[in-house]
């Protein structure tokens, strides 16, 4: 048997659940290692690893996407988690090498993209924006509480246990995924099927590139996720070290900060979502979520006090709403067989 029942949403949200869950145990430690690793540099090498990590899964997604249409979900998201959570175990053994593999880490760290794939293989158009909601909630779920538990776990007994609890979580999710998980995309799995031919021009990211244009929706769609997401992932990249380096927050403060914004991004993606998208629909959500997020950054980089990150943090919150809401409205330009 492929798995545990038939593909679900909730066998989705498991999944990235465990995942974040293990990284955000991470959170605390990873801000001190980062600062004590490089000293004189922190920002700038956080920004290098991130942008690293970034550029490599631009270069490799189209391909993970293309792949997984023909051969399935199951294989592919064994196959990201599994290198999404492999710098974990180093941060204890040689952090240079842990930040390093971070770094190649993003050939295969797009486990979102094939998650949302597989929510789309087992919903129906009008359920699809709440079922991402539900995706993109678990997420903030997982950091409600994972940064507070490994920041009080790193101060009583060491990083140490932090780590390998961290690990631990990580191959239970692996596990989870080879027992559990079933694939969505069945009638695609056929033994000739991995010998189909993917044409370079599927795997190129500059070819996607170019076939953007010749759809004026999907053209919007992308100006509008670039536009979007520049700044957003800049920001979130090197937001909590700014909290902890600039603004004086202490481990337990970021931990509570990132509590409060979970919760507060799990009422948005899914309650106010829901409420949204019956209401003013798809693009209009979109709009309001992109107000927010313009509210959020002005707030984050104007502001000098701690009280106004906590206000901005509830604010980023409903900026959240944006990222279910696009991959909705892009799901429906995509066939079925073409989601990844």
């Amino acid at each position: 048997p492929q798995g545990i029942g038939s593909p679900s949403v909730y066998h989705a949200v498991i999944v990235i659940f465990l995942e974040f869950f293990a990284w955000g145990l991470l959170t605390a430690p990873t801000l001190v290692v980062l600062h004590e690793t490089f000293p004189k540099h922190t920002f700038l090498m956080n920004g290098l690893i991130q942008g690293v990590k970034g550029l490599l899964s631009f270069l490799s997604a189209p391909l993970i996407g293309a792949l997984s249409d023909v051969w399935g979900r199951k294989s592919f998201l064994l196959l990201t988690v599994f290198f999404t959570c492999a710098p974990i175990p180093l941060m204890k053994i040689s952090p240079w090498w842990y930040f390093a593999v971070i770094s190649v880490s993003g050939v295969f760290a797009v486990t979102f993209s094939v998650v949302f794939a597989y929510v789309a293989d087992i919903t129906q158009e009008h359920e699809r924006s709440m079922a991402y909601g539900l995706v993109s909630a678990t997420f903030a779920a997982s950091l409600v509480t994972s940064p507070a538990i490994g920041a009080y776990l790193g101060r009583v007994y060491g990083d140490s246990l932090v780590v390998v609890l961290a690990t631990a979580i990580a191959l239970l999710d692996i596990c989870f995924i080879l027992v559990a998980v079933p694939e969505s995309l069945p009638e695609k799995m056929r033994p000739a099927s991995w010998g189909a031919p993917i044409s370079w021009e599927q795997a190129d990211p500059f070819a996607s590139l170019k076939k953007v244009g010749q759809d004026s929706v999907v053209l919007l769609i992308c100006i509008t996720v670039f536009l979007s997401y520049l700044p957003e992932a800049g920001q979130y990249s090197s937001f909590f070290l700014y909290l902890r380096q600039i603004m004086g927050f202490s481990s337990e403060s970021v931990a509570a900060f990132i509590a409060v914004l979970g919760i507060l991004s799990i009422i948005a993606q899914t309650i106010v979502l829901s409420l949204l998208m019956r209401s003013i629909g798809n693009k209009n959500t979109i709009l309001l979520g992109l107000g927010f997020q313009i509210l959020q950054l002005a707030w984050y980089g104007f502001g000098s006090e701690p009280w106004m990150m906590w206000a901005a943090g509830a604010v980023a919150a409903m900026s959240s709403i944006t990222f279910p809401a696009v991959s909705a409205l892009v799901s429906r330009t995509a066939d079925a067989d073409q989601q990844g």
